[in-house]
């Protein structure tokens, strides 16, 4: 992918600008509770230098019985400070896996209003593969200022989801793994029915990757995108099992030009639950 683009940077960029005083790394690792791996410990075993862990489950609303909902500005802001995270930082986030986890990073310091952050293309994976340093030194970042401004436009609820079964303004485009958008696969959690929200458009976040873990060009991105059944000229919302692969999907939409997207924040953790909200299978 090309370093012009704004949200995202190559390991040769980061390795180049590691040493700037405005460069701020981040691991927003995150693994899913079937996986039992524990994303802070890895992180301390390696990270690139001086890079600070983000906790997409403590930087949370921790009173919402969902998964890892997104918090207030205050609590957002706070945990940001605490990590040396600010306004005048470039912030770059990774992840451990190549690119999972890191753009829902990437897009909630988007929505709280931080402009100036990218996701590093092939994570710790490419990063590794290519020899650049890590360590395992503990980090004490000083803390800095964030002023949060919060974009209501970047995120959905399921209320304004229910809404749009009837006026069908927005596109839903949908991360999950085919088989569970068309219910032959039973969803990793064992209460959620198994479909997916009408009207939907099915585009798995792998789709998007090369096998190592590399976002593809901006023009195979699009041409996936428009086979899918994108819209460029209509909104479009981004949804998967708990809001986090959704971003993938957001990061790839915004590579390739796309002017509205938001993301689902509850997806189908929250609307495949138990209740009177519709459900279609099939493709």
């Amino acid at each position: 992918m090309s370093d012009g683009l704004n949200s995202i940077v190559s390991t040769q960029w980061l390795a180049d600008h590691l040493s700037a005083p405005d460069v701020r790394v981040v691991d927003g690792t995150y693994y899913l509770p079937n996986e039992n791996k524990n994303a802070r410990e890895l992180y301390e075993e390696q990270h690139i230098e001086n890079a600070v862990f983000f906790d997409i489950d403590d930087i949370s609303d921790e009173t919402n019985p969902l998964p890892h909902m997104i918090p207030s500005d205050i609590k957002f802001a706070s945990r940001v400070r605490k990590l040396g995270l600010g306004d005048g930082n470039r912030i770059i986030v990774y992840d451990q896996r190549g690119l999972f986890s890191a753009a829902r990073v990437w897009w909630m310091f988007k929505l709280f209003g931080h402009k100036d952050v990218a996701v590093l293309d092939g994570g710790l994976p490419k990063w590794l593969l290519e020899n650049h340093p890590v360590d395992d030194n503990k980090v004490y970042p000083g803390e800095r200022h964030f002023t949060p401004r919060f974009n209501s436009f970047l995120v959905r609820d399921q209320g304004q989801l229910i809404k749009n079964l009837d006026t069908k303004k927005e596109q839903v485009l949908d991360a999950r793994a085919a088989g569970r958008f068309t219910g032959e696969t039973p969803e990793p959690r064992a209460t959620l029915r198994s479909g997916h929200i009408p009207g939907s458009l099915s585009l798995p976040f792998t789709d998007l990757l090369n096998e190592e873990g590399v976002l593809k060009s901006t023009e195979d991105l699009r041409t996936l995108f428009e086979k899918a059944g994108v819209d460029y000229s209509k909104p479009i919302v981004t949804s998967c099992g708990s809001g986090v692969t959704a971003a993938v999907l957001s990061l790839g939409l915004e590579l390739t030009d796309h002017k509205n997207i938001s993301l689902y924040d509850g997806s189908w953790t929250e609307w495949g639950q138990e209740g009177e909200t519709p459900v279609e299978t099939g493709s």
